[in-house]
């Protein structure tokens, strides 16, 4: 039986902060069982590759990354381990054909890694991928230790035609109240829980019948080690009064959502099998922002999409103007084998869809940067993340901007502590991140 203990663990977590979770629950079971985590991958013994398969861009960027961190195998590393969404979806593809992997396992496999790897070690290449076992609560977090994520559910029901994730992560699954509660106690002191799953707003409606979303988070908000919460990726069409009201009410709610709106035009959404209109969606931000004033709105669109006229695209750019939501992120349509949306008419050009998000990019910086104009010369409360040593300034965030997809406030201060909140004076601004300073910091 092969012993652990002492042995050099490297992780590569690639995709959305849901694998992240997933990661970080395999790295605390690695240090139980002696395993020593490492940050170089060129030291680790055995290499674990978390990948993502949601669009085509994200298996090549996998299978490249595997490929080239084969390579090690000529020096210390002796174990390539592949998880994720990649074999989860193409289990025999990948065992076939990326034979510099010597185990694979899929989305829920992760009980099973150290069995996997014994028979590894033992001469086999293994495909564990659909054996199951899930992971304990415990983590080790892999974000700055004042902010993590929390994964409240997996899969999805939504069925939209573009995506891929119903047949990755299957059904929309929560993870039961008291299970979560256990794992955010276990995070420590936590200045920021981000809430995260394919539809945080369907969270408990598998389990309870309804959905069980607010409840969860006068639960979490009662926790003395959570700071805040942020809320990620909120389908629109579920977003009712209660949600408003308990985000508006509880004051360990950050005022800030994430809602996926992925199109404003009926037609497209139609076609998307997304339940929203433009007027819906139109008649929610304004609901959101007359009834929590000042509320942070960020949302993602498809560009693109099979079908989608020079009308529809003019109409999703009049939408943007219209709604002048915090942040966007844009995605050109990205046509995946096994969705329904495979075999619409009308498939769009890359280069048009190129260029449209590129449109719609130059549309929502000139909105961006007039919703950030608005905090010149004042005051906003800011929590650090750390120094950015290239600008030579602390960076932080203010409760509009969430880590990693949106933008940053740099400032300059005597001193200041990840974690911790200031009190920044903006003095200017670009389209996308805020600058300023402390009262006390001598120019």
């Amino acid at each position: 039986m092969t012993d652990f203990t002492g042995k050099k663990f490297g992780m590569i977590s690639l995709g959305c902060d849901k694998n992240r979770v997933d990661s970080e629950k395999l790295l605390a079971e690695i240090a139980k069982r002696g395993g020593v985590i490492t940050d170089d991958v060129s030291n680790a013994q055995v290499l674990v590759i978390n990948t993502c398969a949601f669009l085509n861009a994200s298996r090549k960027e996998a299978i490249e990354t595997i490929i080239e961190n084969a390579a090690y195998k000529e020096g210390n590393l002796e174990k390539l381990v592949v998880t994720g969404c990649l074999p989860q979806k193409f289990s025999s593809e990948i065992f076939e054909n990326l034979t510099e992997a010597d185990v694979i396992l899929g989305t829920n496999d992760y009980g099973n890694f150290f069995d996997a790897l014994e028979k590894s070690y033992g001469g086999e290449r293994v495909d564990y991928v659909g054996k199951g076992g899930e992971l304990p609560t415990d983590r080790l977090v892999t974000t700055p230790l004042h902010y993590a994520y929390l994964k409240i559910a997996d899969g999805c029901d939504n069925r939209c035609t573009y995506c891929l994730i119903p047949k990755i992560r299957g059904r929309y699954q929560s993870v039961s109240e008291e299970r979560l509660i256990g794992e955010a106690e276990k995070l420590g002191d936590i200045a920021e829980l981000i809430l995260v799953a394919q539809d945080v707003t369907r969270y408990g409606t598998d389990l309870y019948g309804k959905s069980a979303l607010c409840g969860l988070l006068k639960k979490l908000t009662a926790l003395p080690n959570i700071g805040s919460i942020r809320l990620l990726y909120c389908y629109p069409e579920a977003i009712d009064g209660e949600l408003i009201a308990e985000i508006r009410d509880n004051q360990k709610i950050i005022k800030y959502l994430d809602i996926p709106l992925q199109h404003s035009e009926d037609g497209i959404l139609k076609l998307m099998n997304r339940k929203g209109t433009r007027d819906s969606y139109l008649k929610l931000i304004g609901a959101l922002r007359k009834t929590i004033p000042g509320i942070a709105l960020r949302s993602t669109f498809i560009a693109g999409f099979p079908g989608e006229s020079g009308r529809d695209f003019e109409g999703l750019c009049d939408f943007l103007k219209e709604a002048k939501l915090d942040n966007c992120g844009f995605f050109a349509y990205s046509r995946e084998p096994g969705t329904a949306a495979y075999n619409l008419k009308g498939q769009i050009s890359y280069s048009v869809k190129k260029s449209r998000v590129k449109q719609l990019y130059a549309v929502q910086r000139e909105i961006s940067r007039e919703n950030l104009q608005r905090y010149t010369g004042k005051k906003i409360k800011v929590l650090c993340d750390g120094i950015d040593y290239d600008k030579n300034c602390f960076y932080g965030r203010a409760y509009f901007q969430a880590p990693d997809i949106d933008g940053k406030v740099y400032f300059n201060a005597p001193c200041a502590v990840q974690g911790k909140y200031y009190d920044i004076k903006i003095e200017r601004c670009d389209s996308y991140d805020l600058y300023g300073s402390t009262e006390d910091y001598d120019q």
